[in-house]
């Protein structure tokens, strides 16, 4: 299903990596040409064992500032991708959201959208595929077109 508005809708997955990078460039230049809007969606959860939110004491008494929250991350990456947007002069919004399936908080927010643009993976620990789980799983299931970017090779 598309927007009935007469704006064009681009939801646009981004993680931060590169190649989510590439995804809000070409989504960005593709607002630009149509007049439309972009929706930018950054999604994190808590990975067991992966964050503690506690002070840490260090072997010489001393207290290390904890590492910022997979929330934070993802609050500072979406409001870096929403200036990207800002420059260019663009209607965006963000939505940084807790789930534990990213391509399902990108379907639910292009629901109503024109298209949608991921990049072919993000930071999963696979580097050799060519498509993440992330961007085939939107590729399935997506209620609108779909573009998958990739970086250039060198």
């Amino acid at each position: 299903m598309t927007s009935s508005s007469s704006t064009f809708v681009i939801v646009v997955g981004f993680d931060g990596s590169e190649h989510s990078q590439v995804a809000l460039k070409w989504a960005v230049e593709e607002a630009r040409q149509r007049e439309g809007e972009l929706r930018l969606v950054t999604a994190w959860s808590n990975l067991p064992l992966s964050w503690y939110p506690a002070v840490l004491e260090t072997a010489i008494g001393g207290i290390a500032v904890p590492e910022d929250s997979p929330e934070q991350i993802a609050g500072a990456l979406q409001a870096a991708a929403l200036k990207v947007a800002a420059a260019e002069g663009l209607a965006a919004t963000g939505q940084v959201v807790h789930h534990h399936s990213p391509a399902s908080a990108i379907l639910a927010a292009a629901q109503d959208a024109n298209l949608i643009v991921v990049g072919s993976r993000g930071h999963g620990g696979f580097s050799d595929l060519h498509l993440g789980s992330v961007s085939s799983q939107v590729i399935h299931h997506a209620p609108c077109s779909v573009l998958v970017t990739r970086p250039k090779t060198p």
